[in-house]
């Protein structure tokens, strides 16, 4: 039977402290840190995947797909420890695989018949473009709300050294050959833009737990024993 538990100190924060709470920046430091490991499991499983099928015509075939399903266990169990450690949340591990026989062959047999083998592949190659998905907008997101928050601690920058009259949002030349541009300069501008940034920063914080919890369910469905 497949048991889910939460940290103790793992509480899903309200909307107005998120932002201000460390549960939320570990689910950014589980979304930044999925890129990497995405990328890493993804290659291992398509190529891996490719190579044995491809030898399947020889001896050499089903070796290298019960090399797949080991590596994909191992990456499971490194996902489990990240949405542990990050997302709060402890998964069980799937039973270990026990051949029935002794023998390179038999080890081999039992680790091709492992479902959880063939389901830590499978999460790989699925869950691949969801984090890739879920990295370039919680990033895309954090970034402009920050900078769009902390816009008056950093506005003056462009007078003093570029010349503008503060942070220029457009500058193009229509095809009439006038010049069109636009800064945020006046008080209520550059304030407006930090407020509206700090509540970007919000809807952000809830957004990333949205993406994150997909990750989860995905993980109980296809990494859990």
């Amino acid at each position: 039977m497949t048991t889910t538990t939460r940290f103790d100190e793992y509480d899903t924060p309200s909307f107005w402290r998120a932002p201000w709470a460390r549960e939320s920046y570990r689910e950014l430091g589980y979304v930044a840190g999925s890129l990497v490991t995405a990328v890493l499991g993804f290659s291992w499983a398509v190529t891996v995947f490719a190579l044995g099928a491809g030898t399947l015509v020889t001896v050499l075939g089903l070796p290298v797909l019960a090399l797949l399903l080991a590596g994909a266990r191992g990456q499971g169990a490194v996902e489990r420890g990240r949405i542990a450690r990050l997302l709060g949340q402890r998964l069980a591990a799937p039973a270990p695989v026990v051949p029935r026989r002794p023998g390179f062959w038999a080890r081999a047999n039992a680790q091709l018949a492992d479902p959880a083998g063939w389901k830590a592949a499978a999460y790989q190659v699925v869950m691949f473009p969801w984090h890739v998905f879920s990295f370039c907008l919680s990033v895309t997101l954090w970034a402009c709300s920050l900078s769009m928050a902390l816009l008056p601690a950093y506005n003056w920058v462009f007078r003093h050294y570029l010349g503008w009259p503060g942070y220029r949002v457009l500058d193009y030349q229509d095809s009439h050959g006038v010049r069109h541009d636009y800064y945020l300069s006046s008080f209520w501008q550059v304030a407006g833009t930090s407020l509206a940034g700090i509540l970007l920063i919000f809807l952000t914080v809830r957004i990333t737990h949205g993406l994150t919890s997909v990750s989860r369910a995905a993980a109980r469905a296809m990494l859990a024993g």
